[in-house]
């Protein structure tokens, strides 16, 4: 949980963009509160007075440049709201996302505390809006409820967008993403 900020909201954008270049070019074990301070021309004290660990701040500054918020998409269809989830990131972020999520997702198997800020501040609020996004869905009659596929649908979405530089030796894109939403996740679950 981070302390009320006495930084202005640009200032800390600043601070986040910085964190995450940073990550982008050293990756997190390399990544310093002293090189985050140096890059911002900030105090260590501000940072830990901020975020109380390496792991807090990168997390939050993760999900302060993440543009999508799954919480206010509606659209009133299950497909719609899924293609309304993707067209909120263009391919240039996507293409900076899966840099970021490549070199994450060795530091977290290594960093229990960033695994835990990772989840908390993240993926659990995210997996929560989906949800709600799904249950809409189920409600609507688009999806049984008693479809298996529900339970997967995170991992559907997380597995494409990593399997695909995995695999191809490609970042995932629109094009990409978009027809994996019609070819396997809307399928498996009936939609």
């Amino acid at each position: 949980m981070t302390v009320r900020s006495r930084l202005t909201p640009e200032r800390e954008a600043e601070l986040y963009e910085a964190v995450l270049d940073l990550l982008r070019e050293v990756g997190y074990d390399a990544l310093t509160m002293d090189a985050v301070a140096a890059r911002t021309r900030s105090s260590k004290a501000t940072l830990y007075r901020q975020w109380r660990s390496k792991p807090e701040l990168v997390v939050t500054a993760l999900r302060h440049n993440k543009p999508v918020n799954m919480h206010d998409i509606d659209t009133g269809a299950l497909r719609s709201d899924l293609h309304a989830m993707l067209a909120r990131t263009d391919d240039c972020q996507l293409e900076k996302d899966s840099a970021l999520m490549r070199g994450l997702a060795q530091a977290i198997h290594q960093n229990p505390d960033l695994h835990k800020a990772l989840r908390e501040l993240l993926i659990a609020p995210e997996i929560t809006g989906l949800d709600a996004m799904l249950k809409r869905a189920v409600d609507r009659g688009e999806v049984s409820a008693d479809n298996r596929a529900l339970d997967f649908v995170p991992h559907m979405l997380v597995g494409a967008f990593i399997a695909r530089q995995l695999i191809e030796d490609r970042d995932p894109d629109q094009e990409f993403l978009s027809d994996y939403l019609d070819a396997v996740v809307l399928p498996a679950l009936g939609a």
